[in-house]
């Protein structure tokens, strides 16, 4: 038997037997229960000199290839060839492309959640209507919810405001399920037009003018004492006596109401016996506009809607029924020319008015407002027994919201209908 007892070439050094051993004694299994999940940066930069190392030796003569020293074990040292760093790292060519897919989808990951971050941040409300499938422009006939607010009133509007969602008025929000929701407040709402001068009426003597106007609709349709059946002495007061032929039947009438002399017409006075406004808000919407009067001054015509919620007197539980009272008014004043007319300086002359009332029960002429609950008996007028006959509403509905008609617009009597409230 022949020895071969020659040594081995020094360009292949041997292989420790105990660095063998445990190679060939480990399972596949164990190979990738050891291999990490993820190499680090310097694991794959080395697996990559490595494969690159390779890929030059496969290219060159076989007489000229050298193993690499390293695959020997040592002291914290690492695996040397493309299969030992396959086996320890993990990093073959396929788990480098798994590597490189991974890191662009998380990226792409990333730059989607930053930009969902930023629509949240932006606009809240567009992004919730993004995910509920709910956004975009829709055309429906069904009633939509109105704006918040609503631009003052320059110019006679060309048709009706809209329905609403027809929720039910509660104390909390009185106006639920009206147009006049978006409508201003009070004194708010009414905005005056600029002065400038018509006829003898210098720019100061209209503006002053103005103010009074608004005052007088003020006083007549919002003060809290008239609105609870007072007199409206204050408004009265800026009214030229001298001017105004009918201001002496305006006063009797106060005293005692007629049904030609009803003064429920130019002032909202509430029965304080049947109903109270509900808060301090009334709704109001109009526009007030200026020209040369017919008296040789300047002539100022107001035509505004006043909405008030309304709870009956008598009901005092947590949750009382609200009914709404719509009034529109139309006033004309003028300042005449003094040298042509008798005339109280810093008064108004009160030439023209009239109203429309929606929600008040028919046949009382007692000068004040009676607004029907739907769930209440009917109101009687005052100091008459009740039972008294009245006329029932007649002719077609029409809408107490609409300020593009006429005053009195559809009306063929003095009891009508409303189409809504």
């Amino acid at each position: 038997m022949t020895t071969d007892s020659s040594p081995a070439p020094a360009e292949e050094p041997s292989i420790p037997d105990d660095v063998w051993d445990r190679f060939v004694q480990d399972s596949e299994s164990a190979i990738r229960a050891s291999a990490p999940k993820e190499p680090s940066a310097r694991a794959r930069m080395v697996a990559r000199r490595l494969r690159e190392e390779d890929e030059r030796r496969a290219a060159e003569p076989p007489a000229r290839r050298r193993r690499l020293p390293g695959f020997r074990r040592g002291r914290g040292g690492s695996p040397a060839s493309s299969s030992a760093t396959a086996w320890r790292a993990g990093s073959s060519a396929d788990a480098e492309r798994r590597l490189r897919r991974r890191s662009q989808f998380r990226g792409l990951l990333g730059v989607l959640l930053v930009v969902v971050l930023l629509l949240i941040a932006l606009s809240p409300s567009r992004a919730w209507s993004w995910v509920t499938g709910k956004g975009g422009h829709h055309s429906s006939a069904a009633a939509q919810p109105i704006p918040t607010t609503q631009a003052p009133e320059t110019a006679a509007p060309t048709a009706a405001p809209p329905s609403v969602d027809p929720d039910l008025p509660t104390l909390k929000r009185p106006f639920a399920g009206s147009p006049a929701q978006a409508w201003g407040n009070g004194a708010d709402a009414i905005v005056l037009p600029p002065a400038a001068r018509y006829g003898v009426s210098s720019k100061t003597a209209v503006a002053t003018a103005l103010r009074q106007a608004k005052d007088f609709l003020v006083d007549a349709n919002l003060d809290p004492a008239v609105l609870a059946g007072g007199r409206p002495d204050k408004a009265l007061a800026l009214v030229d006596q001298a001017a105004t032929r009918s201001l002496a039947d305006i006063r009797a009438s106060l005293a005692k109401p007629t049904q030609k002399q009803n003064t429920s017409n130019l002032f909202s006075r509430f029965a304080p016996a049947e109903a109270r406004v509900v808060g301090s808000v009334v709704k109001v919407r109009g526009r007030m506009t200026v020209r040369k009067g017919e008296m040789g001054g300047v002539r100022i015509d107001a035509d505004y809607t006043f909405v008030y919620p309304l709870r009956q007197a008598r009901d005092q539980s947590a949750s009382p029924e609200i009914a709404r009272t719509i009034v529109r008014r139309t006033l004309t004043f003028e300042l005449p020319d003094p040298n042509r007319w008798q005339h109280t300086p810093g008064k108004l002359a009160l030439t023209r008015w009239n109203g429309d009332i929606g929600n008040s029960a028919c046949g009382i002429y007692d000068g004040l407002l009676h607004p029907e609950f739907p769930h209440a008996a009917e109101p009687t007028p005052t100091g008459t027994a009740s039972g008294t006959p009245r006329p029932t509403p007649k002719g077609p509905a029409t809408d107490p919201y609409d300020r593009s008609r006429p005053l009195g617009w559809g009306q063929t009597g003095d009891c009508g209908r409303v189409s809504r409230t």
